[in-house]
């Protein structure tokens, strides 16, 4: 498992962790897309104006950026394009792998195994 990346349920005591006050979180609607993930992604992590909304452009802002700790909550999130969320997820590991951050935490629904 990658360590920047983590799946925990709603209920775990591992989000009350120290890093909780410092995590900023991503705010989804219904849907998690490539267009709904990087204008929430842009929108948590305050983008430059420059921000393109591509996925290398969002590498490049979120490299360049202070944040360490992000979190995703998927609980009520009804429609997930896989697809996209498996680049954003190559995203963030790749930016971990380089520069050491930023972790995610997704939160998932409590009736899925993580």
């Amino acid at each position: 498992m990658s360590k920047a990346i983590y799946y925990v349920q709603r209920n775990n005591t591992e989000l009350s962790m120290d890093f909780s006050h410092q995590a900023i979180s991503i705010v989804m609607g219904d849907v998690v897309n490539k267009t709904t993930l990087l204008k929430s992604l842009a929108q948590a992590c305050h983008f430059p104006s420059y921000f393109s909304h591509n996925w290398d452009s969002a590498w490049d802002c979120l490299t360049d950026s202070s944040v360490s700790y992000l979190t995703l909550d998927l609980t009520d999130v009804k429609k997930i394009d896989n697809e996209d969320f498996n680049v954003f997820k190559s995203m963030i590991e790749d930016a971990y792998r380089d520069f050491g951050k930023p972790q995610l935490w997704i939160i998932m629904p409590s009736e899925y195994e993580t």
